[in-house]
């Protein structure tokens, strides 16, 4: 008789900068821990955490019952992150606990998503002062101990639309740079001045001296403020926070909505929360990856990247183009590409990327994204025809024109592009147009 075996493995075994990290299915350590220690801020911590489950039960734009209330929480070797979507996707909420704010093991590697229910708010709710906040992490449970005993969460399956929401919420964050900084005193005064009923329209934010002042239209050096409502998360830290800093990408004159970022600071808490461009637009319908996905060696290359991820804080994608043989660009596609599974992150902050401990399933760009697998089907199907400047693509009974405007940017005449003019990322076709002219000129090269 013959007996068959199985054993589980908590992840992969991975090799990179001449580290050797093989993976176990238990041996000594059964149920291993990213983290275990205290948070050495409890209160604040506890206000953050509190914070992000908020923003997880909330939705923004038409608001109806609780909706998720699965934070993701990331350890990664001095840090631990805490993160969480809106119920309609278009706020991104995520904490960051820095090695000033953490008091315990070393941090290891890994990711889990749990519930927040009633009872652990609640533990979250009554830390006071010098009340100590304990924290177990692992690959299955989040255990938080306070004076009033432990409460242990369970993972639980992770939203696909929050994976997509990751994917689009790092490109898009990647182009941010820091627009203003002020005193958390200010800014208290700032936000509590802010409307607090739902809201669709879309103001704009500038530097004031010491503050912020809100104006109707965009103008260089503005941050645009869709929804001022959405910010209500950040009241609970404004008492511990030392800043309030706004992030956002560059604009002027008649720019469309755009998206932002709000972050506090403690000095070992960040509680930054990322809003859509506009309140009724989630992240996950947002198509900014759509053309960092469409390359044709994407796929080979993020499983590259992948390969020689190290666990650091942050990734270096400058070090990553070295270890590869890849250009910066080809990199930066391919975190892309990780980002699909919810692999790699963005900090605004430390302007550089992170990664989660998420599984990577190559086919999960196109099953996520209908465009491209539209674009590739058109190319697949021959219905793209390139001249100089103008495409002509045959779609079903309609036949569309795209074109190649000044700064590279593609418009067509198809009711998705009229709709939206660019603001969501490209229409199929313009994604195929892109996708054929980058393979002819690199046969050409």
């Amino acid at each position: 008789m013959s007996a068959v075996q199985t054993y589980r493995y908590l992840g992969p075994s991975t090799l990179g900068h001449g580290r050797l990290g093989l993976q176990t299915s238990g041996g000594p350590t059964p149920n291993p821990r990213f983290f275990t220690g205290f948070l050495t801020t409890a209160q604040a911590a506890a206000a953050g955490l509190l914070a992000v489950a908020e923003v997880a039960r909330t939705r923004y734009h038409r608001p109806v019952s609780p909706a998720s209330l699965d934070p993701v929480v990331t350890g990664s070797r001095d840090r631990l992150r805490f993160e969480s979507f809106s119920g309609c996707c278009g706020v991104y909420a995520r904490l960051d606990t820095l090695p000033a704010g953490i008091d315990g093991d070393t941090l290891e590697h890994g990711t889990t998503n749990v519930d927040v229910n009633n009872p652990l708010r609640q533990a979250l709710a009554r830390v006071r002062g010098l009340d100590p906040l304990h924290l177990s992490v692992g690959p299955d449970d989040l255990t938080v101990h306070t004076m009033h005993g432990p409460v242990v969460e369970k993972k639980v399956p992770l939203p696909a639309r929050w994976l997509r929401g990751f994917a689009e919420v790092q490109i898009l964050a990647a182009t941010f740079e820091p627009r203003a900084e002020i005193p958390a005193t200010e800014a208290a005064t700032f936000l509590r001045r802010l409307p607090i009923t739902s809201d669709r329209s879309a103001l704009w934010v500038v530097p004031a001296g010491r503050s912020l002042r809100l104006t109707s239209r965009p103008v260089p050096g503005a941050v645009c403020l869709a929804g001022a409502s959405r910010l209500t998360a950040l009241h609970g830290m404004l008492r511990f926070a030392h800043t309030l800093r706004v992030y956002g990408p560059t604009v002027t004159a008649g720019s469309a909505p755009v998206p932002s970022t709000w972050e506090l600071d403690t000095g070992a808490l960040r509680l930054s929360l990322t809003l859509s461009p506009e309140p009724y637009r989630g992240f996950s319908g947002e198509g900014a990856a759509l053309t960092a996905l469409a390359g044709d060696d994407v796929v080979d290359d993020a499983n590259l990247v992948a390969a020689v991820l190290s666990w650091d804080p942050t990734i270096d994608v400058d070090r990553l183009a070295t270890d590869t043989n890849l250009d910066p660009t080809r990199v930066r596609a391919a975190l892309a590409q990780l980002g699909t599974a919810g692999r790699v992150g963005y900090d605004v902050s430390e302007a550089a990327y992170f990664h989660r401990a998420m599984p990577y399933d190559a086919g999960r760009a196109e099953r996520d994204n209908p465009r491209l697998a539209g674009a590739r089907a058109l190319l697949d199907a021959g219905a793209v025809e390139l001249d100089a400047t103008t495409a002509t693509v045959r779609s079903g009974e309609h036949t569309y024109r795209v074109r190649r405007l000044p700064d590279g940017d593609l418009t067509c005449t198809c009711p998705w592009w009229a709709r939206h003019r660019g603001q969501r990322g490209p229409c199929r076709h313009a994604l195929a147009t892109r996708m054929l002219a980058t393979h002819h000129a690199e046969q050409r090269s």
